[in-house]
C-alpha cells in the first residue's frame, strides 16, 4: 500500500531561519471546524492518505509504517517525495489541495496554527483516544498554542557535553570543567585546550555552538527567551545578555567566531576524520544523536561524555524535534488522525526499537536507545539499550538523564519572525556589527512587535 520513493531517514528536518520565515505569509484560510468529522478510533477508513514531510525511511520509520498501515485497512499510503517545503504546503492549503498529514519541526506548529494551516486536535485526541500525558512535557507545550494541542509530537532531540579525553587530561581539565556549571572554569578550560600553529588554530578549545544555542546557555543563565504564554519577547533581559557575552568570548578567546567558524567547518564531521577523532576540538555541546555517528565511524575516539548542566550544577536540555499535524482542508483528516496517534504509540515504538536492535546487532554494534517524545516509550527502550562499553554506555545514560530535564521555546503565533530576530542579534554579534546589550535590544523591539500583531490577529479570528 506503500507508495512514493523511500530513502535513508536520518532524524529530524532542518530548516533554515530563511526557509521558516515564508510562514509569516497569511494563507487566509481561518480555523478549520472539526466538529463533522468522526475521528472515532472505530471508524472505518477508505480512500488515500498522502503524507508530506516525511522524506525517507529507516527501520525505525518502516516498522512503525508497517503498523500503522495495518491500522488504516484499505487505506493507500503516499508518501510525497522530499523534505517539507514549507512554502509549498502553505501554498497547497491556501489553494485548497493540502497533503492529508503534514510532518514538520515542532517549532513551526505555532505560526501554522496561528495563520489556519493546520487544524486543533482536540477532537482527533479524543476521538482516537490519544494519552497526551504520555508525550514529553516541553514537546507537547511546544505544538500547543494559546492551550489547544495541533501536533503529535515524534521524536526528541536534547544535548549532551562531548569532548575528547585525552585532550582534558592533556590540559589538566575534566568534563566537568566543560560541562557548563562553571562559565569562569570553562573558559579557562577553553584557554587551555585552544592550540594554534603558525598563527592558525590547531586546537578548538571549546565550542560554544552559537548561534543556535544561545537559548541553551540563557537557561542555564536563570532566563527565558519567551514568556511562558508565548506573548512577551524576553530577548533583553540581563541574563540573556549575559549569557551572549560569555558564549561570544569563548570565540574571543579562540582568535574570533569566523577564525573557529572556517576551521569547524573544514572537518570531516559525519566521517572517521571527524574533529574529535583526530583530536582538533576539546569540547562542545551537541544533539544525541552524534553519539551514534561517533559510534559508527570512529569507535575507538577518546570521547568523554556529560550532560549539560546549568550555573548550578543542574542538567539541563533544549528539547527539539518533530510533529505531526492535520492540514486544514485536508481529505482524509480520520485516516491522518489514526496514522499520527498509531505512529507515535508505545506499542509502535517497541517496534521501531526491536527493528533498530536487529540491525544494530547485525552491525556488531550496541543500541544507544530512540528519544520519541513519548515519556513513557522512552522508559521501555531505555531498558532495552545494549552495552558498547565506555565512553558509549555513559553516552546513553546522560541522554536520558538530558531528556528528563528539557525545556522548550513555547509556540506562538509569530515564531518564524521570533526566531528570525534572535539569530539577527546573535550574528550580528559574532561578526563584530553590535555589542551583545544593543543587538538583543534591537531584537527585543523586532520580536515584541511581531509577538503583538500576530497575537492580535489571531485574537481578531476567534
Amino acid at each position: 500500500m506503500r507508495s512514493g520513493n523511500s530513502k535513508a531517514f536520518g532524524g529530524l528536518i532542518l530548516v533554515s531561519a530563511a526557509a521558516i520565515a515564508v510562514t509569516g505569509c497569511a494563507v487566509g484560510t481561518g480555523q478549520s471546524e472539526t466538529a463533522d468529522i468522526d475521528f472515532s478510533s472505530d471508524a472505518e477508513l477508505t480512500g488515500t492518505l498522502s503524507v508530506m514531510g516525511f522524506s525517507g525511511v529507516d527501520e525505525v520509520a518502516t516498522s512503525r509504517m508497517d503498523l500503522a498501515e495495518e491500522a488504516l485497512g484499505d487505506v493507500s499510503v503516499d508518501l510525497i517525495e522530499g523534505d517539507l517545503d514549507l512554502q509549498q504546503f502553505l501554498s497547497a492549503v491556501a489553494t485548497g489541495s493540502p497533503p492529508d498529514i503534514v510532518y514538520a519541526d515542532r517549532d513551526q506548529i505555532g505560526s501554522l496554527a496561528a495563520r489556519g494551516a493546520v487544524i486543533p486536535l482536540e477532537d482527533c485526541i479524543d476521538g482516537e483516544g490519544i494519552d497526551t500525558g504520555q508525550f514529553v512535557e516541553a514537546a507537547i507545550d511546544q505544538v500547543s498554542l494559546d492551550g489547544t494541542v495541533y501536533g503529535i509530537p515524534e521524536f526528541n532531540t536534547v544535548q549532551l557535553t562531548m569532548a575528547n579525553g585525552d585532550l582534558l587530561s592533556a590540559a589538566g581539565v575534566a568534563i566537568e570543567d566543560v560541562n557548563g556549571s562553571d562559565w569562569e572554569a570553562m573558559s579557562a578550560a577553553n584557554q587551555a585546550l585552544t592550540k594554534s600553529d603558525g598563527g592558525k588554530l590547531s586546537v578548538i578549545g571549546v565550542d560554544s555552538k552559537l548561534p543556535e544555542f544561545l537559548p541553551l546557555w540563557a537557561k542555564a543563565n536563570g532566563a527565558d527567551l519567551i514568556s511562558k504564554d508565548g506573548k512577551t519577547a524576553q530577548l533583553d533581559a540581563p541574563e540573556v545578555v549575559e549569557a551572549l557575552t560569555w558564549a561570544v568570548s569563548i570565540y574571543d578567546d579562540q582568535g574570533g567566531f569566523s577564525a573557529v567558524k572556517a576551521y569547524r567547518d573544514s572537518a570531516d564531521f559525519f566521517g572517521e576524520g571527524n574533529q574529535f577523532a583526530t583530536g582538533v576540538l576539546g569540547a562542545m555541546p551537541m544533539e544525541q544523536w552524534y553519539v551514534n555517528v561517533l559510534n559508527d565511524v570512529s569507535p575507538d575516539a577518546p570521547m568523554a561524555f556529560d550532560t549539560v548542566r546549568d550555573r548550578n550544577g543542574e542538567t539541563i536540555a533544549y528539547a527539539s524535534g518533530s510533529a505531526w499535524a492535520i492540514p486544514a482542508g485536508s481529505d482524509n483528516p480520520e485516516a491522518a488522525c489514526r496514522w499520527a496517534r498509531v505512529m507515535t504509540s508505545i506499542d509502535a515504538w517497541q517496534a521501531a526499537a526491536e527493528a533498530r536492535i536487529e540491525v544494530r546487532e547485525g552491525e556488531g554494534k550496541p543500541f544507544t536507545g530512540i528519544l520519541t517524545g513519548n515519556a513513557q516509550a522512552d522508559e521501555m527502550i531505555s531498558g532495552m539499550v545494549t552495552s558498547g562499553g565506555e565512553p558509549w554506555d555513559t553516552a546513553v545514560e546522560k541522554m536520558y538523564e538530558a531528556n528528563d530535564a528539557t525545556f522548550a521555546m513555547p509556540a506562538n503565533p509569530a515564531d518564524a519572525e521570533f526566531e528570525q530576530a534572535l539569530q539577527d542579534a546573535v550574528n550580528a554579534v559574532l561578526n563584530g556589527q553590535a555589542e551583545p546589550e544593543e543587538a538583543l535590544a534591537n531584537a527585543q523591539e523586532t520580536a515584541q512587535s511581531a509577538l503583538d500583531d500576530a497575537w492580535a490577529e489571531l485574537e481578531s479570528r476567534e
